[in-house]
């Protein structure tokens, strides 16, 4: 099986997809590991979200299925905190992704 990273970086409704998609690859265990990072415009996307597609993130962030978003995007967005409130830990996108990458996950970006 393989290891995906789902690199999320837009500001439209391919976030709420991106979600949607993992939530169910998760569930019917499609990938041997799935991974969520949110980076740019899809930080302050997912701070609006609700409904289902917030349920969704909430139990993917409650998983360990996230792993991060990005603090210099956090920071410059001014919404650091409301990031954290929602139980996401910030860390550098760029070193994240190479993490992944070096342990041969496939990168699928939204």
């Amino acid at each position: 099986m393989t290891k995906v990273l789902f690199l999320v970086m837009s500001g439209d409704e391919k976030v709420q997809l991106a979600i949607r998609m993992a939530y169910n690859s998760i569930k019917n265990k499609r990938y041997e590991d799935l991974k969520l990072l949110f980076f740019g415009p899809s930080q302050m996307y997912i701070t609006k979200l609700e409904g289902e597609p917030r349920q969704y993130l909430t139990e993917l962030i409650q998983n360990h299925a996230v792993d991060s978003a990005c603090v210099g995007i956090a920071n410059s967005m001014n919404i650091k905190d409301k990031l954290e409130s929602m139980g996401l830990r910030l860390e550098p996108a760029g070193e994240r992704v190479s993490l992944y990458v070096n342990q041969g996950y496939e990168v699928i970006t939204f």
